[in-house]
């Protein structure tokens, strides 16, 4: 699969001529030098009335570091680090935050490499992948270089798993179970949690493997995640209906209020009904979690079953079954509606993942798809936007009672009782 996809590619000049790439490097490695300058600038004012018993300053530039060079999205930039010399023994050295020792290629590279095993390009064409993207300074990421980052990520995700979480919490949950051809014979399911957290910031809860949707295995992993300081459960929790995750939740966070996902639902109810009615089904359902009140929504969903329910009644059975569940939304603001009644963040993060699946038949191992995911969502996770409305996160916190998503005034006096 990925050879032929490769062979196709125009393979990089050995000497490419491009005087914008050489400027914009030029201009990187100018940048950079400004930067490290600055920082080395700060520890110099930090320090300079330290001074030797002949007055003579006791920090003091020294040179340079040997020359070494990063890997960036456009190509190798040529960097040097300054060094400082301190004549009074006490150890002072300078350490560039920009540019740490161990660092050899930039963040969008790093997070390139995951996202390309996702998209189906396997470890030993890595090079002819990068080299397509970046030139022939790609030539130091080999297969070598590939499996020891693998190794590396694999051993990230471990200690991930294993953090601490006793600080930690969330007012919603997103959860989802998303499968994966680990092997011919073995299907994987990954397990994912993202959270909001009490400040409005999305995040990572968990991503666990397990062989099934099952209520076993969530409730392995939200044991786990009991045991590592989660304590308090989110507010509410939005998924499929058909996760074995709700008897979970039911049992390690039973205050927890459930909100069907309306994207699964609506995808449920469709795929039994015939083609010319879906458009018009689609159309009442729409108009059910698009209304502005509960008691709209009631009257709306009556309105869809009275209407579809004689001819269709296995259509209408599966929404009637999480009727209660499909309207949880409605005790929350307005504000978070667009962002709880449907599980988007994690569709749309995982769109690559299901790309993958597609597009090879092995992808892997068990551990080596875990990292790769964990890898893929930690560089997702830089870009997730605040939640909208998150000022409010602080009244739901406090269990402030939200009415077809405007706060009861009666709540505030409640909670001071």
């Amino acid at each position: 699969m990925n050879h032929s996809i490769l062979s196709a590619l125009p393979q990089p000049e050995a000497n490419p001529h491009d005087p914008l790439t050489e400027l914009l490097r030029l201009g990187a490695r100018e940048l950079i030098a400004q930067a490290v300058e600055a920082e080395l600038q700060a520890l110099l004012d930090i320090h300079v009335q330290r001074r030797l018993p002949d007055g003579r300053q006791a920090v003091v530039r020294n040179g340079y570091l040997p020359e070494r060079t990063i890997q960036t999205g456009i190509g190798d930039v040529d960097i040097k680090v300054p060094k400082v010399r301190d004549r009074s023994g006490s150890g002072i050295h300078f350490t560039s935050a920009l540019l740490p020792p161990y660092l050899k290629r930039t963040g969008s590279v790093e997070a390139l490499l995951p996202w390309l095993y996702l998209k189906g390009i396997s470890t030993g064409d890595y090079q002819d992948a990068l080299c397509a993207l970046l030139g022939e300074q790609a030539k130091g990421l080999s297969a070598n270089t590939i499996c020891r980052l693998k190794e590396s990520w694999c051993d990230e995700h471990k200690e991930w798993r294993q953090r601490d979480l006793g600080k930690r919490r969330y007012v919603y949950w997103w959860v989802d179970g998303i499968y994966s051809n680990v092997r011919m014979d073995d299907r994987v399911c990954l397990l994912v949690i993202i959270g909001v957290t009490e400040h409005g910031h999305k995040e990572l809860v968990s991503v666990e493997d397990g062989y099934r949707e099952s209520e076993a295995s969530w409730t392995e992993l939200l044991m786990g995640l009991r045991g590592r300081g989660l304590t308090t459960g989110p507010w509410l929790a939005t998924g499929d209906g058909a996760l074995g995750f709700w008897k979970a939740l039911a049992k390690c966070y039973p205050d927890t209020a459930h909100q069907r996902c309306w994207v699964h639902k609506t995808a449920n109810v469709l795929s039994v009904l015939p083609k010319s009615v879906q458009p018009k089904v689609k159309e009442a359902l729409h108009d059910i979690w698009m209304a502005e009140t509960r008691e709209d929504a009631n009257k709306a969903f009556d309105r869809t079953v009275t209407r579809f329910q004689a001819k269709y009644p296995g259509a209408m059975d599966k929404l009637v079954k999480d009727r209660d569940e499909l309207l949880a939304f409605y005790d929350f603001p307005a504000e978070h509606w667009v962002s709880i009644r449907t599980t988007n963040p994690i569709e749309s993060t995982f769109s690559t993942v299901r790309l993958r699946t597609k597009r090879a038949r092995n992808c892997g191992s068990r551990e080596t798809t875990l990292a790769m995911v964990y890898k893929l969502l930690e560089s997702a996770q830089k870009g997730w936007k605040r939640l909208k409305g998150f000022a409010l996160l602080t009244l739901v916190v406090n269990n402030v009672k939200f009415q077809d998503g405007v706060q009861v005034e009666e709540a505030s006096d409640r909670n001071a009782a």
